[in-house]
């Protein structure tokens, strides 16, 4: 009966982590499935990393089992040397096979270091896409300064044109990623950084944050439409036809409202929205010190009139 009780559970759990296994297996989405140019860039690197890697530890996993086997105690076959202290063919094997794959990964990271900048435009005969990115508490605004609309949680563009994205945070730093196209950057207040992407598959991708915000950081997702120039056009009148207008004070009014939201479409859109939000951020992190030293000194005479 104690065989049987330690097997059962033995088995449930080889089972389920074959299930998972198979599971992952069949994920059509991510960083190793890429669906656009800069990701398929970043996986190359990644593999042409790993090799190098694996072609030194994969001979040292070896090596360690065979020692461990070929000089077990009843092993009489192995010469036992006490005396052995140094072999000019290991030294230098132990110290120049790490120098050199250093010196390729060294190389390796810094070409694609700069290949890969995300600020540098990205080539195409296609004009870029402009869209304007700010990090909410718990939400994506997108601007889209060039069609004159936003939305929140959802961003479209068109296959096989290159993005540039422009981004900036309403409270706190965040991270902006979506796993299928590669990249990631931060999105920090009173700030702007870049990111260059570009899709080249249709299709529904998942966008999210990467960087801890808060309770609602869990859900801070969004939905990333990549089709094509005719769909993209009929996504921007749709957006039109059932937008409400986005000025710096709606704009601050929905900056304001720390919760997590579904979608939703703006239009118009202020000229200078992006530039508000930027400002808005710098003002409201030079309002916090003087919050907090005005609580501070409440605080203090509060606790001196009690005494």
């Amino acid at each position: 009966m104690m065989l049987r009780s330690t097997t059962l559970p033995s088995l449930t759990r080889l089972t389920t982590a074959m299930a998972c296994c198979v599971s992952l297996s069949s994920c059509a989405e991510g960083v190793l499935v890429p669906k656009g140019s800069v990701g398929a860039q970043e996986k190359q690197l990644l593999l042409e990393a790993l090799i190098p890697m694996l072609v030194v530890i994969t001979p040292i996993i070896a090596l360690t089992l065979w020692f461990a086997w070929w000089f077990r105690a009843s092993n009489a076959r192995a010469t036992y040397r006490p005396r052995w202290e140094y072999s000019g063919a290991i030294e230098f094997s132990i110290w120049m096979i790490p120098l050199l794959v250093i010196l390729f990964l060294g190389s390796l990271a810094w070409v694609g270091a700069h290949q890969l900048d995300p600020y540098r435009p990205l080539e195409s005969k296609r004009r870029p896409l402009v869209v304007q990115v700010v990090a909410m508490d718990w939400r994506w605004l997108f601007i889209y300064p060039e069609q004159g609309i936003a939305s929140v949680n959802e961003l479209a563009m068109p296959i096989d044109t290159p993005v540039s994205f422009k981004l900036t945070s309403a409270t706190v730093m965040n991270s902006f990623f979506i796993p299928s196209l590669g990249g990631q950057v931060y999105a920090m207040p009173g700030m702007q950084t870049q990111l260059q992407l570009q899709a080249n598959e249709s299709g529904n991708y998942r966008g999210l944050s990467a960087q801890f915000s808060g309770d609602g950081f869990s859900d801070m997702h969004f939905q990333v439409l990549a089709t094509d120039t005719a769909g993209f056009a009929a996504w921007v009148q749709q957006v039109k036809s059932e937008a409400t207008r986005l000025d710096a004070t709606s704009y601050d009014r929905l900056a304001a409202e720390h919760k997590v939201g579904g979608v939703a479409y703006f239009f118009p859109v202020s000229d200078t929205l992006f530039d508000h939000a930027i400002d808005h951020a710098t003002k409201r992190a030079e309002s916090m010190p003087a919050a907090s030293v005005g609580a501070s000194a409440a605080t203090l005479v509060s606790a001196q009139s009690d005494h």
